[in-house]
């Protein structure tokens, strides 16, 4: 076995998660991504309103909790059920689903932060609660410090973690119109954040990066794609070129090209 590689807790871990999103896998694809890669997957998101649309979704939560995987619903399905003042419809939905996990956002829709938050404390206690900061719109705009103090004021209401909007794009939030970090925010998040409680979205390669260079192989990162979770650990382990001598000690980088 390699040695000198970065120490990795195993399920369940309280640092270094991963997060993926499944926008409409079929159950052989569930299964698969189960059999290859249920060790490395700590949440699984039914992305956006996919669960709602798609075909046996009670039947791919099973397969994703009989690996241990928390699994929950996009925060927009959230909001557009209660958009409609229809949250009791929402919790019998995913109960029937058999999630134990909800994500609560409001990355579509305005919705006072006090109710967020007495929002997330009541369903702290029947369900994991994952919260969101950031909206989805390039043109809302949030300064550095409400970011840092909704996070706050969310983890204190009872969210197991915060995650930091980028839509799966990887190109709003915390992120310019270009997939390119936003530093000064992220810093100040870092700040006033414990960085265990934080889930930073990072869709695409170059944010997974980043994030792992800055803060190393624990890092949270969210809205990984099915398809690229190995490559994902990979990176954490440095074993992929982006990130090879990251954690290597510096008498063997006499070697970097």
């Amino acid at each position: 076995m390699l040695d000198l590689l970065p120490e990795r807790e195993k399920k369940p871990r309280r640092s270094g998660v991963t997060m993926v999103m499944d926008k409409g896998l079929g159950l052989r694809q569930a299964e698969d991504l189960a059999e290859t890669a249920a060790h490395l997957i700590d949440f699984l998101k039914l992305g956006f309103g996919t669960s709602y649309v798609s075909n046996k979704t009670v039947e791919k939560v099973k397969i994703y909790h009989q690996h241990q995987m928390k699994v929950f619903v996009g925060g927009t399905l959230l909001e557009a059920f209660l958009v409609r003042d229809q949250l009791d419809d929402y919790l019998r939905y995913i109960d029937a689903l058999g999630c134990d996990t909800v994500e609560v956002s409001d990355g579509s829709i305005r919705l006072p932060h006090e109710e967020k938050c007495n929002l997330i404390d009541r369903l702290k206690k029947d369900y994991t609660v994952l919260s969101e900061v950031g909206a989805k719109d390039c043109h809302v705009t949030m300064d550095n410090e409400q970011w840092s103090d909704a996070m706050q004021q969310e983890l204190s209401a009872g969210s197991s973690f915060v995650i930091a909007e980028a839509r799966e794009s990887g190109t709003a939030g915390i992120y310019g119109s270009e997939g390119e970090a936003d530093e000064d925010l992220i810093q100040c998040i870092r700040k006033g954040v414990s960085a265990d409680k934080i889930i930073w979205e990072a869709p695409l390669k170059q944010q997974q990066v980043w994030f792992i260079k800055q803060f190393g192989a624990n890092v949270n990162l969210g809205n990984i794609a099915p398809s690229e979770i190995a490559a994902l650990e990979t990176l954490r382990m440095g074993l992929r070129g982006d990130t090879f001598f990251d954690f290597l000690p510096e008498k063997l980088k006499k070697y970097k090209l």
